[in-house]
């Protein structure tokens, strides 16, 4: 009988030598730095010009993972300036920075097409894949066409990788925390079946979801009817929970809200514990804290921002960014919150565009506290996804619907 042929090895290449990410840090710097964020921030983070208040969160925006991202996607396009340069899906969910890619010439390929569109690359053509990383079958198919590779895949991603091949090993389901059908998702979720493909997942967004699947660790249930609770893709091909609940380990998509991660985690360790006993039920069950250090720096900034005076919060940042999402979610359970996209959806004092996460649509809603002549305090975040230059954008935005010019704004911070 004879060996089975190992699957081809990725042309993984590295772009980052010290004379183009010169060329990169330039660049970059031009299109996202902004210097009155970092004179605000050199400040406290507060500003005040007249009877407006401008607060910023302690950390927000760009985070290393993002940083890198973007810079070797840059540098990809300037080693391979005589080539066709793709990417899969987005390499962050920031509309910005998606769209400078593509008038650089980096195309974009969507989720739903990834398949086809691969099988028609060369091994002329270069494929950046996304900080989210991307499915084990799409990196083999990649490297079957013989491509390129730039990968720009989040260490803390890779992170998580490590604990459910780890999972899948040692005989453990992964129940991954995070949305099915997101790009680190799905890529953890795959890489949950093992080296042999023999592995198995579930994948759970709410508290719901988590004591649905409680119940039946503790004491079983329809099995047809568990299979159909889930979303495609939310399970791995013929997961049957009778058999492969029994041993779990926790993992997440690493932007999920910290505090809801630790429910899931404390939720299902007690389930465990409930059927197999105290002893038994520790070796039946593992967890690894896999929520990356910026999304908890940046919900714990908001923590604290929240503790100040503020009349409005903005979240800025793109609609499809899940840490940004949780970021609205922590800020809307105090004061009013508004999830934009940029500055422009300031249109005027009373008239806001943004995101409603419960209506799952843009909408427009007014709000008398900013037209109002009195004091008033605007709190601002972002997601790790959102450059500075955003953020500069929705601070000048603030001051002049308030009144307050530009030139003036300068003068405070000079």
């Amino acid at each position: 009988m004879s060996a089975p042929v190992p699957a081809p090895a990725s042309r993984r290449v590295n772009v980052r030598t010290p004379e183009v990410m010169q060329r990169v840090q330039a660049e970059v710097e031009t299109h996202y730095r902004s210097i009155i964020v970092e004179k605000i921030r050199a400040q406290g983070s507060v500003l005040t010009v007249g009877t407006t208040t401008v607060r910023l969160a302690r950390d927000f925006g760009f985070c290393y993972g993002v940083e890198r991202a973007i810079d070797l996607a840059y540098a990809a396009r300037k080693v391979f300036a005589d080539r066709k340069v793709f990417l899969l899906g987005e390499i962050i969910h920031n509309q910005e920075v998606n769209r400078q890619l593509t008038e650089m010439g980096v195309v974009s390929i969507p989720i739903a097409e990834h398949e086809s569109a691969i099988s028609t690359l060369s091994s002329e053509d270069v494929i950046i894949v996304p900080a989210f990383g991307a499915e084990t079958r799409l990196m083999k198919l990649i490297a079957e066409r013989g491509c390129l590779v730039v990968d720009t895949t989040c260490g803390d991603v890779m992170s998580v990788w490590k604990r459910v091949r780890q999972y899948a090993k040692n005989g453990f389901t992964s129940i991954i925390h995070g949305k099915a059908s997101h790009e680190e998702t799905r890529a953890t979720s795959s890489r949950a079946m093992g080296d042999d493909g023999m592995g198995n997942y579930l994948v759970v967004l709410t508290l719901g979801d988590v004591d649905y699947v409680c119940d039946y660790i503790r004491q079983g249930g329809d099995k047809e009817a568990f299979l159909k609770r889930f979303p495609p893709g939310a399970h791995s091909v013929g997961f049957d929970p009778d058999l492969h609940l029994t041993r779990v380990g926790v993992a997440n998509q690493t932007t999920m809200l910290k505090s809801e991660t630790e429910e899931v985690q404390r939720r299902l360790k007690q389930a465990v514990l409930d059927r197999h006993g105290p002893e038994a039920g520790e070796q039946n069950f593992q967890v690894f804290d896999t929520i990356c250090g910026a999304t908890q720096e940046r919900q714990d900034s908001l923590f604290g921002l929240l503790k100040q005076p503020l009349d409005v919060l903005l979240v800025v940042g793109g609609y499809n960014s899940s840490n940004t999402t949780h970021l609205v979610e922590i800020g809307e359970q105090q004061l009013p919150t508004f999830f934009i996209r940029t500055a422009d959806c300031l249109k005027s004092l009373e008239q806001i565009v943004h995101f409603d996460l419960h209506l799952k649509a843009e909408k427009e809603s007014y709000s008398t506290k900013l037209a109002s002549n009195e004091a008033v305090t605007v709190g601002i975040t972002a997601g790790a996804s959102c450059p500075s230059n955003l953020i500069e954008d929705t601070v000048l935005r603030v001051f002049q619907l308030r009144g307050v010019d530009t030139a003036a704004v300068r003068a405070v911070l000079n």
